[in-house]
């Protein structure tokens, strides 16, 4: 993903991939408060991005804004050339999403959920009834196919969610905090799946806040703070020979502070 916001009209030149997502000028207020300022980013086809940034960064609302859940104020967001809220139906095909703090229809089983996802889609009902099991098993969910969702765990709730995201074979995942709450093990086969998807084409955008597993993910980066982007490209470049944690903290400030809490060493 490169950072565009020096030039917003820019465009791939001829013979080149329209970017997986390329966004312009997204703004976006809350009363009194801007929570994204003009974001402009081109995330390139096939590539693992991650996005991240403290907390009220407005990583959250840039994806949802981008992804057709959030209407902007101003600005435009185009998914493999196909614009967002001018063409929703048509955007919304080519993309699967796990939103921040996702809600389900958690009263149907696992099974039951992510083969009504599929149906939604359009998708027939024999290539839904093929799919449902092989990512149900791949998520390490099989034997809670039959569970509703209302009783799931935090993290089965998740990975029954990025399961609806993944069902159709999207071009472009959208994933919010894919990982909180998810055990290791489940964690390393997620990594492994998107990793597949990512070599055979698809590109995966994450937002995460731990910075080691976006540095070892990720092929590209974007530093968001205060609603604009930072830094933005390959992780090499960006993080410029030091850990991306380092270079994160260096970029948005607010450094470690030890002053103060003398009452917590009194021991």
């Amino acid at each position: 993903m490169t950072d565009a916001s020096s030039d917003p009209a820019s465009v791939p030149s001829p013979g080149q991939p329209a970017p997986a997502l390329s966004i312009r000028g997204l703004a976006k207020r809350f009363g009194g408060k801007i929570a994204v300022d003009g974001i402009s980013l081109d995330v390139p086809a096939g590539s693992f991005y991650g996005m991240v940034g403290p907390n009220g960064a407005g990583k959250t609302t840039t994806l949802s804004m981008a992804t057709g859940l959030l209407r902007p104020d101003f600005g435009t967001a185009l998914v493999h050339g196909t614009d967002v809220w001018s063409e929703p139906l048509e955007a919304k095909k080519l993309m699967g999403v796990l939103p921040d703090g996702v809600r389900l229809f958690d009263r149907l089983t696992g099974e039951q959920l992510v083969s009504y996802a599929g149906l939604l889609r359009g998708m027939d009902r024999g290539t839904v009834r093929s799919r449902v099991p092989e990512l149900l098993a791949a998520l390490d969910l099989g034997a809670d196919a039959g569970t509703l969702v209302v009783d799931y765990s935090a993290g089965m709730t998740k990975k029954i969610a990025l399961a609806s995201a993944l069902i159709h074979a999207p071009r472009l995942l959208v994933l919010d905090e894919p990982f909180e709450s998810v055990d290791p093990v489940s964690a390393t086969n997620i990594r492994g799946i998107l990793d597949s998807y990512v070599a055979s084409g698809g590109t995966v955008i994450v937002s995460s806040h731990v910075m080691d597993l976006v540095q070892r993910m990720c092929s590209h980066v974007a530093v968001v703070a205060a609603g604009r982007v930072l830094a933005a490209g390959p992780v090499d470049e960006v993080r410029n020979g030091s850990t991306l944690e380092d270079r994160f903290v260096d970029l948005v400030g607010g450094g470690r502070r030890t002053e103060g809490l003398e009452w917590l060493r009194t021991f």
